[in-house]
């Protein structure tokens, strides 16, 4: 008889180091280590007194960053790898490390999954129904930063210079809508929210100087309908805080407010209809069990269901993510 191949724990005990990997990153994201040695290799004793730490226990941190595959050492100097040095440096057009404060939250919500499914109560529950106005505008700004990025991408793939009108619903903090009319000189937005939401984004357009430019209307959108005509439809991170009814009933009230050949965007965790990919939304699944009663990542085939029933056309999905990991799908409002 032959030998059977003796099994060892390999996925387990690389999911166990992966994560040991993540935590590093995400020390060295919010040391702000990148780019302290943007400039060429640096000893960990130069690193902390940049940093204003402790070079001994920074070291412990350096090493583990190289094994984690984002720096490199030679001679007990360190130095970015290419890619920390384009995504983790600040000042690259290509930056990353803001986005530490995302990650730790998420990760912290994630902590709790098995507790929330045992409960059955989601134990990290996000909802700006129960929250203050402070909490309620520290939210959209942290997420503003993100948007911001998303907005620019979007214009970057697709030309909005003849676009006169745009809607942006559960458009929040207002980034997406204030980024593209500053890009656009004859673009006019409205973003609709709910009434919570809507006072601090009116506060951020008037900052901004575009109340003129930027319609702020409050109303829930999975009940009501979206009043106006817009040539384009913008939906950012929506359809996947809600329930599967609620998310279907967005697209349809959206559908009577997008004129014919208008085009509708939807940045949203999507999934593959295998639903064990892409990565970013298996991972927002685990932290939607832990945040919202209902919310998840939808496939592929659920987006373009509604889209179709709602009375779109052309409805296609990106080959490429946008750079955060979200899914993209458009779509042009049939004739």
């Amino acid at each position: 008889m032959m030998d059977q191949p003796i099994l060892r724990p390999d996925t387990i005990n690389n999911l166990r180091y992966g994560a040991d990997y993540a935590q590093a990153m995400l020390a060295g994201m919010k040391l702000d280590l990148f780019t302290a040695l943007r400039n060429g290799p640096l000893t960990a004793e130069q690193v902390g007194e940049i940093l204003g730490v402790n070079p001994a226990r920074l070291s412990l941190l350096l090493y583990a960053l190289v094994a984690a595959g984002l720096l490199m050492e030679q001679d007990g100097c360190f130095t970015n790898t290419p890619e920390a040095q384009s995504f983790l440096v600040k000042g690259s057009s290509s930056y990353m490390g803001d986005t530490y404060l995302f990650h730790s939250n998420r990760w912290s919500r994630n902590l709790k999954t098995a507790e929330s499914l045992r409960t059955g109560i989601p134990q990290a529950h996000w909802d700006f129904s129960g929250s203050s106005p402070e909490n309620i505008e520290a939210s959209l700004r942290r997420i503003n930063v993100r948007t911001i990025k998303l907005a620019k991408e979007l214009l970057e793939r697709y030309d909005f210079s003849s676009t006169k009108s745009l809607v942006d619903v559960g458009g929040g903090g207002g980034a997406l809508a204030i980024t593209m009319v500053k890009a656009c000189p004859t673009l006019r937005a409205t973003i609709i929210d709910l009434r919570q939401v809507t006072p601090i984004t009116q506060k951020i357009v008037a900052v901004e100087g575009l109340a003129d430019r930027i319609t702020i209307i409050a109303s829930d959108v999975a009940h009501n309908p979206v009043h106006g005509s817009y040539e384009a439809a913008v939906l950012v991170a929506l359809l996947h805080v809600l329930s599967k009814e609620d998310a279907q009933r967005v697209v349809q009230n959206l559908s009577g407010a997008v004129l014919p050949g208008g085009s509708v965007y939807l940045i949203d965790m999507i999934l593959d209809d295998s639903r064990i990919s892409p990565p970013e939304a298996i991972g927002f699944n685990l932290t939607a069990i832990n945040a919202f009663e209902d919310g998840s990542a939808y496939t592929e085939s659920e987006g373009r269901s509604w889209l179709r029933a709602a009375g779109f056309v052309d409805i296609q999905r990106s080959a490429h993510s946008m750079r955060d990991g979200h899914g993209l799908m458009t779509a042009r409002k049939g004739r």
